[in-house]
């Protein structure tokens, strides 16, 4: 298997290649804001994970309508915790970049939210007691989550999240800030996986779209990010949305984030393929070819995951997954492994 090869780059800003907008967008104008740091023409390369390819069975044949109701699942569901964990090797990794040779991929405890409810109950004890969430134990406040049935709605949620960006903005003092944004892939990104070095917020809420992200965008305002990693799409994908739609939203995102936050890293990642031919990896892919080009033509960062979870038929690694879209502890291991691999990237090309 060759070496992917994980690209995170600024380019310089080239003709834009803007897909003809939506009927519905025609009337929004963003206006691109100026690079206000020197671009960087570094590309780096990873090696690839040695993970033991899967056996193959038939994939799972839902359809487009039944794929718009499938409920995200929790990493952890299931997994009973280990002693020891277990362990996905890493091939040696060039001496610039310094690694562990091994990564964790399965939890040392199981008491923690398995349920969107029961994690919104969480993060709103944490925030009602002061506390940012990404820096507990995975099992705090459980009281408060563990018998937790009520389901929040989107509106619950993107006044949670609100409330953590505002509360962030006040305590971030000294301290450098990471934003995840995004869907449940983002949500249910363990955090005890964040890399440790800078503070964590996660802003995914579980079946948000383009459209959804695009809207809530002004909700960080008021915060000071070093980085946002962004990624969406799937969600667009599975609702029936046509790729004008997701690549003009997207780049609408990514407009509105540069204009917000000018001296922040914008990292917009691939989307990740699955294993449901409902939604056809081939259209990802070429989604992923034109959402690159996006992020040089706005001088943003681009962050290439897919090679590390496509298996070699096209499709998501089926031991990366729950259920053909969503992240196991695997998965995620393998997205932290590639994320603290572009945190080191970044440190080591930070314009002094």
């Amino acid at each position: 298997m060759t070496d992917p090869c994980l690209l995170v780059s600024l380019l310089a800003t080239a003709k834009n290649d803007c897909p003809t907008p939506p009927a519905q967008f025609v009337q929004q104008q963003f206006e691109r804001t100026r690079l206000t740091e020197t671009p960087l023409q570094n590309t780096l390369s990873l090696p690839s994970l040695e993970i033991a390819p899967p056996e193959f069975s038939p994939l799972e044949t839902p359809s487009l309508r039944d794929l718009r109701f499938l409920e995200p699942k929790s990493p952890f569901d299931n997994v009973e915790p280990t002693r020891e964990p277990s362990i996905i090797p890493l091939s040696e990794l060039s001496p610039k970049q310094p690694a562990p040779d091994e990564l964790a991929y399965y939890p040392r405890t199981n008491n923690r939210p398995k349920s969107g409810t029961q994690m919104f109950e969480q993060r709103l004890a944490a925030l009602q007691a002061g506390k940012t969430y990404t820096r507990l134990a995975v099992d705090s406040f459980i009281k408060a989550w563990k018998n937790a049935s009520e389901k929040p709605t989107y509106q619950d949620w993107k006044y949670l999240l609100r409330q953590e960006a505002k509360a962030i903005s006040k305590g971030q003092g000294a301290n450098q800030l990471n934003i995840l944004l995004g869907d449940s892939l983002s949500l249910w990104f363990p955090s005890e996986r964040l890399p440790g070095s800078r503070l964590w917020l996660n802003q995914g809420i579980s079946g948000d779209n383009t459209s959804g992200i695009l809207e809530r965008t002004d909700t960080l305002k008021q915060t000071r990010p070093h980085s946002i990693y962004l990624m969406a799409g799937i969600n667009d994908l599975r609702q029936g949305q046509t790729d004008a739609d997701i690549l003009w939203n997207l780049r609408g995102i990514v407009r509105r984030l540069r204009q917000n936050h000018p001296q922040t890293r914008i990292i917009l990642q691939s989307i990740l393929p699955t294993r449901f031919p409902a939604i056809p990896n081939h259209r990802i892919r070429n989604l992923n070819k034109q959402l690159a080009k996006i992020a040089a033509e706005e001088a943003v960062s681009y962050l290439d995951l897919q090679p590390y979870f496509t298996d070699e038929r096209g499709n998501l690694r089926r031991e990366l997954t729950t259920d053909g879209l969503h992240l196991n502890p695997r998965g995620y291991a393998v997205w932290q492994w590639a994320l603290q691999q572009t945190e080191s990237w970044i440190a080591s090309n930070e314009i002094p």
